[in-house]
Formats: structure tokens, C-alpha cells, sequence
């Protein structure tokens, strides 16, 4: 039964998919991404400075990309057919009927969309959704497989994994935004039982339970075999992500000392790494700050070389692949990396009135609350031009829009007292930069003390807040830290009256929890989840809180217009 057990916590573990190269318009010009280049204003939206037809026809291959991760030299791969049969049919085998009840009642997962959804994959967009909402469809039909997971052919049989849209999409009121934090991801707790159960392992058990064929055999002993070369970890908390520990860790296995890259032949030279134990956990980021910024990470620790292909060199350390495999792959796979960069710089916010009436913002408050933000916020944050600075005739839906964004040409980085763990656990990865892959492609790492004090489009849609989603709300984050809701019930943003304070913006605090929601319980008195800081001087001044109950409404209506 254990066998059974080692096929679920797998499936979590991956990304990969079949994208092959496309020729492209002539003449596109490769982003500066040297450190300290100036961000110019308005941000880059459009990197490549392709033409407009050139700019839509690369960012709708790059947003395809994003939900069926293209790296054909992933780590870990799985065979598609025995695990789905596994999942979804009915077997005349006595074994296979034993490993089957056994699987679903210790998961409580039905089928494979329901494995996905735990995983915490969510549905492609619908047929009827427009503008930011939309995904293009595999072979332009929506799939009936949740968004992210993807196929792959290798040694002649098909393999699966998830891609991008697993940690960078999420659920907002029956929408799908891509781009959005996944509130609730599960990769690397499912991952690290992945880890657990290799031992227990046995590909005659897996070809008698699923009716592996030979190559699907072994394909499934090359994942064993790269498994055995990287660690995972459970996150802190629900929502959080480990995956910083999980290359750290990974390239401390695969190193004689941890400055000296191998051709990862997948031999364990354990060398002792902080992040086993200590705890570095955040959230995932959005994607369309990224436009803004000229370095990268929640606190801007990556100060060189373009970030997506920096995303993939993690994830892959994280996975145990060949790392000269996949330096190949990277030289010969630049249009994919355009089209997946143009794709996520280029992606755009939702907007509250998308989702709530126009007649919620009380434009006369909003506009008290841009005073305020520009008083005391604008300096970390950026400046946001509202159409109501410029027009007063026009229909509330458009006099709330921001025309324009100022933010800063080189990113910042602060300490205003959050919790410190995500950002000292950066010092571990600064041994990424001696391996041959990161000088080649220019990418260094530096260790920051604070974090980057982000721009906020689309702040409304960000709950749970800081790096570590340790506030609920906005009114929490506008409360001095020892005042902050110490526990608050998670959840996902189905229903907009339920699962949202829209005064407040964010999660509802006064509610009490069935047993099956425990798990959703947020308490910051845990290592790493601290909700204390970003007060003294921002919301307090000699001692005393700076905003009145007012100036805080006031604030919030602004913000929500962002």
C-alpha cells in the first residue's frame, strides 16, 4: 500500500511541456538586465520592444506557455497513462483494486482533476471571459484538465507535470488570473512526501498496480533516481511557499561543497545547509510588478540577469536535473524564454469593479485617500495618476482608473520590521552565483536586509498581505503591528460576501472554524509568520497612530482603486 502512496505525493513535483521554437519578427532587442540598469517610466511592459503584432502574437505563446511549462529536460517527469488509468478506472486486478482503495481513501481524492485540484490547480478560464481573464486554450480547445497541467513525450511515452499557473494563478470570485498568487499551493508538501516515500519505491509493484509498460517503467525510475538528489520541505503554513529551502538544500546535495557545480550525475555529497532547518517561507509574488523592477524576488536579492530564466534555473535545481542538459536547452530555447517574459512583464491587474459595483467607491474618499497616500506612502510605493486628477465629467467607472504610474527607476529595498527569516534566508543562495549556468547568463545574487516595498496595482486583489501573508487585510495593515489580528482564518475567494470584507479588503477575522478549516488557521506566533512591523513611522509618529478610523477608510477606497 505504501506503493500507492509514493504515486500521490508525486504528482506535485513537475513542470514540463511540449513547446518547440517559433521563428520570430526580426529585430527584437534583448532587455538590459545588468544591475542597476533604469527602469524607464511607465515601466516595461512591452521588454523586447517588439511591434504590436509581434508584442500580441509573443505574449499569447508566452501566457500558453505559462500553463503547460515548457522545459523538456525537467528533472522529474511522470508517466501520464498509468497514473491517470490509476486514478480514473476501474481495474479487474485484485492488486490494483487494493491499491486503488487504499490511494483514494488515505487522500480523499477521487479522480485525477480532483489530485489537481488539491494540488491547487484551478480550471481554465471560461469560453465567455475577456481581456485579462483569458488563457489561450491547447489546440484551441478548453481543456477538461485544470489549467497548468501538461504533457510531455520522452523515451516514446507521455509524461506529465504542472507548469507556472500552479504557484501564479488563482480563483478570484469565478474568475481565473493568471498572474495572481495561488493562495494555496501545494506543491512542496506534496513534494516532500514525494521524498519520503522513494524508499519504499518497487517498480514491479508500480507496472502490476497501474499497468505500466516497460518505457512508462522507466521513466518513473529516472524521477526515483533524481528524487534522491534533491529535499523538500512542509511549509510554516498553508499558503506559503518552501521553495528557497528546496534549492538550497538540493544544490548542497548535489555538491562535493557548495560552491562547486558537478554535471549532476545525481551522486548525494550532503553539505550542510542552514535552510534545513531554518524557516525562509513566502508567499508567491504577482507577476505584473515585475514590469516596474531591475531586481528581483520579494526583496530584490536577484540583482542581475532576466528573472524568468532565473525562475526556471531554480525550478529545475529544485527538480534534480542535469544542469548542463538544461543549459542546452536554455541556449536553444531563447524564443520560448522571450515569449514567456514579454507574457508575465505584460501582465495586467484585475480591477475591483470587475467584480464589485462601481457605486462601493466612494470617489470623494478615495480622492482624501490619494492625498494621504501621497503624504506619507508615495515615497516607498510609487505615485499613481488617477483620471479624476485630469477629467471630472466622466462615468465613475472611468474616473477611478490610474492613467499612470511613477515608480522608481532602480528598486528599492527596506526595513520597516517585518519578520526577517525570507530575507536572511537569501544568504544560502548566494552560492548560486559560482555555478558555470548563472555567470553565463549574468544572474547574481545578493542578500538584502528588508524587502522591496512593491508597487501596488492591483493591491485590492493581494490578501492575505507581506511577504509571509501574515495580515488579513488592509484595515489589519493599517493597524500597528501589536494591535493585528494574532489568528485569522484563511480561505479561497469564492464567494465575495462570504470570503470577503470589502470595507476592510481582505479576509473576514470573526468566524469560527469547523475542523476540516484548521487547517486554513493563519497564527502568527509561529517561526516565520510574525505580522509585526511596517508601523513605526508609516502609521505611527511620536508614539502615537498617524491616521484617524476616517483617514484609514480613506486610504483603503484609494487603494482599492489601484
Amino acid at each position: 500500500m505504501r506503493q500507492l502512496f509514493f504515486i500521490l505525493i508525486f504528482l506535485s513535483s513537475i513542470s514540463l511541456s511540449a513547446t518547440e521554437p517559433r521563428p520570430t519578427e526580426p529585430g527584437p532587442t534583448e532587455p538590459d538586465w545588468s544591475e542597476g540598469f533604469s527602469v524607464p517610466p511607465g515601466g516595461r511592459s512591452n521588454p523586447y520592444n517588439l511591434s504590436p503584432a509581434g508584442f500580441a502574437a509573443s505574449r499569447e505563446r508566452g501566457r500558453l506557455a505559462a500553463t503547460s511549462y515548457p522545459v523538456r529536460v525537467t528533472g522529474i517527469l511522470l508517466p501520464f497513462n498509468p497514473i491517470f488509468n490509476f486514478l480514473e478506472n476501474p481495474s479487474p486486478n485484485p492488486l490494483y483494486e487494493v491499491f486503488q482503495f487504499f490511494f483514494k481513501s488515505i487522500t480523499e481524492i477521487e479522480n485525477f482533476n480532483s489530485f489537481l485540484s488539491w494540488i491547487g490547480l484551478h480550471e481554465f478560464p471560461k469560453t465567455e471571459d475577456t481581456g485579462l481573464y483569458t488563457v489561450p486554450y491547447p489546440d484551441g480547445v478548453r481543456p477538461s484538465y485544470l489549467m497548468g497541467m501538461s504533457l510531455i513525450e520522452r523515451g516514446g511515452v507521455k509524461g506529465f507535470t504542472v507548469g507556472c499557473a500552479a504557484c501564479h494563478s488563482s480563483n478570484l470570485f469565478g474568475k481565473n488570473v493568471l498572474g495572481l498568487t495561488n493562495r494555496f499551493p501545494r506543491a512542496n508538501r506534496l513534494f516532500y512526501k514525494a521524498k519520503q516515500a522513494v524508499a519504499f519505491a518497487d517498480m514491479r509493484i508500480f507496472q502490476a498496480s497501474t499497468g505500466a509498460t516497460d518505457a512508462e517503467t522507466q521513466l518513473m525510475n529516472e524521477t526515483l533516481k533524481n528524487l534522491n538528489s534533491i529535499e523538500s520541505k512542509v511549509p510554516q503554513q498553508l499558503g506559503l511557499d518552501t521553495s528557497l529551502a528546496q534549492v538550497a538544500i538540493a544544490l548542497s546535495r548535489r555538491s562535493e561543497g557548495p560552491w562547486i557545480e558537478k554535471n549532476p550525475e545525481l551522486e548525494v555529497h550532503p553539505s550542510y545547509e542552514p535552510l534545513e532547518t531554518e524557516i525562509a517561507d513566502s508567499k508567491p509574488a504577482v507577476w505584473w510588478n515585475l514590469k516596474y523592477k531591475n531586481r528581483w524576488l520579494l526583496d530584490g536579492s536577484i540583482v542581475s540577469g532576466n528573472p524568468i530564466f532565473t525562475n526556471i534555473l531554480w525550478n529545475e535545481l529544485g527538480r534534480g536535473a542535469d544542469l548542463h542538459a538544461l543549459d542546452s536547452w536554455l541556449s536553444e530555447s531563447s524564443l520560448i524564454i522571450q515569449d514567456l517574459t514579454t507574457a508575465i512583464f505584460s501582465s495586467e491587474p484585475p480591477r475591483i469593479t470587475d467584480f464589485f459595483d462601481v457605486n462601493k467607491i466612494d470617489i470623494a474618499s478615495a480622492r482624501r485617500g490619494e492625498v494621504l497616500f501621497n503624504q506619507s506612502c508615495k515615497d516607498c510605493h510609487g505615485q499613481y495618476f488617477k483620471a479624476w486628477s485630469e477629467k471630472s465629467n466622466l462615468p465613475a467607472i472611468d474616473l477611478i482608473k490610474t492613467l499612470r504610474v511613477v515608480y522608481h527607476s532602480r528598486t528599492p529595498v527596506a526595513n520597516v520590521g517585518t519578520d526577517p527569516h525570507r530575507s536572511q534566508g537569501m544568504k544560502s543562495l548566494e552560492k548560486l552565483n559560482a555555478l558555470e549556468i548563472s555567470q553565463k547568463n549574468k544572474t547574481l545574487i545578493r542578500a538584502q536586509n528588508g524587502y522591496v516595498p512593491p508597487p501596488l496595482e492591483g493591491i485590492w486583489a493581494r490578501w492575505p498581505y507581506l511577504h509571509n501573508a501574515s495580515i488579513p487585510s488592509l484595515c489589519a495593515l493599517l493597524t500597528p503591528g501589536p494591535q493585528r489580528p494574532k489568528i485569522f482564518y484563511a480561505r479561497e475567494a469564492q464567494d465575495p460576501q462570504a470570503d470577503f470584507d470589502f470595507s476592510c479588503n481582505g479576509y473576514p477575522v470573526s468566524q469560527a472554524l469547523t475542523a476540516e478549516q484548521k487547517i486554513y488557521q493563519y497564527d502568527t506566533s509561529r517561526e516565520g509568520l510574525s505580522n509585526l512591523g511596517h508601523d513605526q513611522n508609516i502609521l505611527i509618529e511620536n508614539g502615537h497612530e498617524k491616521f484617524s478610523a476616517q483617514d484609514k477608510r480613506d486610504l483603503i477606497q484609494f487603494l482599492q482603486t489601484l
